[in-house]
Order: C-alpha cells, then structure tokens, then sequence
C-alpha cells in the first residue's frame, strides 16, 4: 500500500496534510500502445512519476484521471484501435476544472499536474486557466508539466545511443515509454512483440474521420528496439529530479532528509 496515495488515506490523514504538502494530479488516458505495452501506459506513467516525486518532498497523489483526448494518427493512433477511449475536448475541461475545484476547496494551495498524454494538455491548461485567471494573488497556484519535457538534453543523447531520437510526437510506444515501463513494470511488458514498425514520413495535415493509412498497422510510430531498464531507471531519475527543481523555486519546497 502506498502511503502517498490519496486513496489510501483517511479523511482525517488527508486533511493533515493540506497545509505542509504539495499535491499532485496525474492525468493519463487510456489508448493503444503498440502490440509490446498495454493501453494504460500514459496514465501508468504519469501516477509512477508522480510517486516518485512524492518521495523527495512532503506530496499527496490524488487519484489519476485515466481517461483523455484523442490522439491523431501521428501521435498515437486515435480512435483506430479497440481498446482507446477518447474523451471530447469539452469533457477533458470540465473533468479537471471540477476535480482542480474540489481541491482549492479542500484548502490546497500548491498544486502540480502531471500529465502523461501530450493530446491532454491544451485541455488541462484551459481548466486550470479558467479556474485561476481572476486570481491576483501568488498562492494558491497551479502548475502543469509533463516528463518529456524534463528529460535532459544529456540523457536523451544517451537513450537514443543506438536509434536516432525522432522528436517527442513519434516516441508513442517506443524507447522512452517502453524502457520506463520496464522500469516500473516490467511484467506488463512485452519484449517478445517488440517491432521495427513506424511511420516514416509523418503527415503534415490531419485527416477527418482518421485514416488507417496514415499509421503503421500495429500502432507503433516508431521503433521501441534498444530500449531498457536501465535506460528506463535514468528517465525516470532525470525528469523526477529536475520536476523537483522547479517545484522547489516555485512552491518554496525542501527536498525530503528523512521520511
């Protein structure tokens, strides 16, 4: 059982910890990840992440909203596949502009959104926006960041040490995402139905409805082949350690001595 969990928590835990935590929202969806990952990578991602930071400074995670915006075909496939549940734009708002209200009710002042599904964000932002936009005070505050975005330059040249990198859009299932999910939950991961299958030449428009053309037929935008734990271990370190970094500037954390 995890003790940073919310869910675990009773009322009387939970309301201890409003006034001397952070707390942290990750926000997923549910959608094909190639035939080697399973559809709940991006809400996996978002709750390990965001664990992981709750280990270093004093953070209650709240529980994940597993469920976002479609994908395009060159970004993840959309709806072409069984298994992904989409959410209208509109609903993506009014879930988190809800939840986020619930919390600042609760008396939360700093919280972080995780987000682990790039499609999502634009969606968090006009929430937490719409939420926040008359307030003139600093606090309470609401920030949002995704891991890829905190993934050093350094270690992206080490990661893709035997597979050039192809730019964030097409690393949907492939080296990134499969060598964290090794990581945390190698299990659930398929080495064995590992392909080299991809898009090659992305599209420059987007097609309504989707187009099967316009993604490979297993799902994968581009190869997972080379990744690992170990790759997936210094991922996860990296974007833990600098998403602490800017959550201590703009929240005044204290990385935790002792637990």
């Amino acid at each position: 059982m995890n003790k940073y969990l919310l869910a675990n928590m009773t009322w009387q835990e939970y309301q201890s910890k409003i006034k001397s935590s952070l707390l942290i929202l990750p926000v997923g969806s549910t959608e094909q990840h190639g035939p080697h990952l399973p559809l709940g990578v991006d809400a996996m991602l978002a709750e390990k992440i965001s664990l992981a930071i709750a280990e270093k400074v004093p953070a209650v995670v709240a529980p994940t909203i597993s469920y976002g915006y479609k994908s395009f075909p060159a970004s993840g496939g959309g709806p072409l596949f069984p298994g992904t549940v989409d959410l209208k734009g509109s609903t993506v708002i009014s879930l988190v502009y809800d939840v986020l209200e619930e919390f600042l009710d609760d008396g939360w002042e700093r919280i972080l959104i995780v987000s682990g599904h790039y499609e999502n964000e634009a969606f968090i932002a006009e929430a937490a926006d719409l939420l926040m936009r008359k307030q003139r005070e600093s606090i309470p505050k609401i920030l949002l960041s995704n891991w890829w975005d905190n993934v050093s330059e350094e270690v992206i040249a080490e990661v893709f040490d035997e597979v050039p990198f192809p730019g964030w859009a097409l690393e949907h299932a492939a080296i990134t995402e499969t060598s964290m999910m090794m990581y945390f939950a190698p299990e659930l991961v398929h080495e064995e139905l590992i392909i080299d299958e991809g898009i090659e030449h992305p599209p420059s428009y987007q097609s309504f409805p989707p187009s099967a053309s316009m993604i490979s037929p297993s799902g994968c935008l581009h190869t997972a082949r080379s990744s690992s734990v170990e790759k997936g271990r210094m991922i996860v370190e990296n974007v833990t350690n600098n998403m602490v970094s800017f959550l201590e500037k703009e929240f005044f954390l204290k990385v935790k001595t002792t637990d």
